[in-house]
């Protein structure tokens, strides 16, 4: 099992029993995902990128995984995660340089997965 599909594996359980036990909370943050992440002037692969920088920045592995496997579902390349995961390095020094190649593995994973 590699990074990506680790951390996902991890967190299900947890995930689970707390959307059982707040379910309106999570109805509420899907429905809030579902529209951010939408095609409109920025292209969902774009948005999905955006996410995975973001993740970097905010050093979640979760957040990680997640974009990581939505931006290969919207046919992101591995350049284009590259550099949407360096935009994070700059903005981030040091913490980017050790989440940024955690998010680099997990899209290489997940595109490996897709693209056999």
């Amino acid at each position: 099992m590699t990074y990506g599909t680790q951390v996902r594996n991890e967190l299900r359980t947890p995930a689970r029993e707390l959307r059982k036990a707040i379910p309106q909370v999570y109805e509420g943050y899907r429905q809030l995902h579902d529209s951010v992440l939408a095609a409109g002037a920025l292209d969902a692969k774009t948005k999905e990128l955006i996410a995975l920088a973001i993740a970097v920045s905010k050093e979640c592995d979760g957040c990680i995984a997640a974009h990581a496997h939505a931006a290969v579902r919207q046919d992101a390349t591995e350049q284009e995660a590259a550099e949407a995961i360096g935009v994070a390095i700059l903005m981030n020094g040091g913490p980017g340089t050790v989440y940024g190649p955690r998010a680099f593995a997990a899209f290489r994973e997940f595109h490996a997965e897709a693209n056999p």
